[in-house]
């Protein structure tokens, strides 16, 4: 079992932590995308300077010894299958990001933490250009103008950890004004 050292329980604490005080999700979404140090986090984020070494002890690991020390998140290897409809999700930096986000904007936090993660999945698609918001609409019995609402409000979460190409963001920008 390679989970024998606790990392089940670690990282089942950490998604609960996150869960409990979204507040610390972004600033391990931030760590997720790069190492980085407590004044980076201080720069980017804006938490005070009390705030951002509290978010870093809690969340990483130390990626070295010298000094300023870098920091990365705590790597989450945790599958969560849901009770109802045994729907399967894994927790990524970009949804914990994503659930972060539900305290400051109500699109997001419609259908926990399973649907959040599913309209995640439609929102790389979409902004790939393999999906429309009509087909999320349809496929999770929303209204369209539901699911356009949740992918205008998963768009930064986007953006922020996927490779979306300025040519098929172009594309999606335009097919949204239609």
């Amino acid at each position: 079992m390679h989970h024998a050292d606790g990392g089940i329980a670690r990282d089942f604490l950490s998604v609960t932590s996150l869960h409990e005080e979204p507040q610390l999700a972004q600033p391990y979404a931030y760590l997720a995308r790069e190492e980085a140090t407590v004044q980076d986090v201080m720069d980017d984020l804006e938490p005070t300077q009390g705030t951002a070494h509290s978010y870093v002890s809690r969340l990483v690991d130390i990626t070295d010894d010298e000094q300023p020390r870098r920091y990365a998140s705590r790597e989450i290897d945790l599958t969560v299958t849901t009770a109802v409809g045994d729907r399967e999700y894994t927790m990524t930096p970009p949804l914990i990001d994503a659930v972060g986000r539900r305290e400051t904007d109500a699109d997001i936090d419609r259908h926990g933490v399973a649907g959040l993660a599913t309209a995640l999945t439609y929102a790389v698609a979409r902004e790939r250009g393999e999906v429309t918001h009509r087909l999320m609409a349809e496929d999770l019995d929303i209204s369209p103008l539901t699911a356009e609402m949740i992918l205008q409000a998963l768009r930064p979460v986007v953006y922020e950890h996927y490779e979306i190409g300025e040519d098929v963001r172009h594309d999606t920008e335009e097919g949204a004004n239609v």
